[in-house]
């Protein structure tokens, strides 16, 4: 299990990575793990590469996003502080694993609402929300969380776009992903990943996939500023019509071959 965050408002949440590397100082939250610039250059570099060549490799992909998206992650966590859900989000720091959803609750929830469509996505793609890697490498608490909550919410995207967990699928919401949060891994996903796939997917992907994605992700506003787990009622269309999210073109098949 991931283990929380430090909370807001302490000395842990300061932007401190200039004192924090090279110098001795302590972890800034459970997992983190200090860094110079020269090490997160290499690590940058090597994980790379391998997730280039093994999409799968879900902890490369991970040091990638960590290791190149400062920039990124100060852009977002400055979106969720001006707005207010966005900003309680980042005061109450929630969570999403087996350990705080209620699935039994999420089962006995109306068709179409979005907690009972999320399971309805974990139990199809037979994906769990622990698979998800702590942050070890962002020398910032606040936004070690920030990348955090990006990826505990990137199922709850698979659930809004309609995209399944497939190669097409992941590449679809990875263009969505790179639109809307601007990280370097994401950019690097959707520029890389269509590399994998047949020419027929291509095809798709490139006319009426891609094209949708970058709409999408240019309409709605961050996703990061959805308190998901208040939501759980809220209707699935009523949710995309609220963030300008229309139906996609198609939908790739569960466990498709790319």
């Amino acid at each position: 299990m991931v283990l929380p965050l430090a909370p807001p408002g302490t000395a842990a949440g300061k932007d401190v990575s200039s004192r924090a590397v090279g110098h001795g100082a302590g972890r800034l939250y459970p997992e983190h793990i200090p860094t110079s610039p020269l090490q997160k250059a290499l690590l940058a570099a090597g994980s790379a590469g391998m997730a280039l060549s093994d999409p799968h490799r879900h902890d490369m992909v991970a040091v990638l996003g960590e290791t190149t998206g400062l920039r990124a992650l100060k852009a977002l966590r400055d979106q969720m502080k001006r707005d207010p859900e966005g900003a309680q989000i980042l005061q109450e720091r929630p969570r999403i694993s087996l350990c705080t959803l209620d699935l039994d609750k999420l089962r006995s929830l109306p068709e179409g609402s979005l907690g009972r469509e999320y399971l309805r996505f974990l139990d199809v793609n037979r994906v769990s929300p622990d698979t998800r890697a702590p942050t070890r490498f962002v020398d910032n608490e606040e936004l070690a969380y920030v990348i955090q909550r990006y990826r505990e919410v990137h199922d709850m995207l698979h659930t809004l776009l309609g995209m399944p967990t497939n190669m097409l699928g992941e590449i679809v919401v990875k263009w969505f992903e790179a639109v809307q949060t601007g990280l370097p891994m994401c950019i690097l996903g959707a520029l890389f990943g269509p590399i994998r796939l047949s020419v027929q997917n291509l095809q798709v992907l490139i006319s009426e996939l891609i094209p949708w994605a970058i709409q999408s992700g240019r309409q709605a506003p961050c996703v990061l500023n959805l308190y998901y787990e208040r939501r759980w009622e809220q209707p699935l269309r009523a949710l995309r019509e609220e963030l300008g999210i229309t139906d996609p073109p198609c939908t790739p098949k569960a466990h498709s071959q790319p």
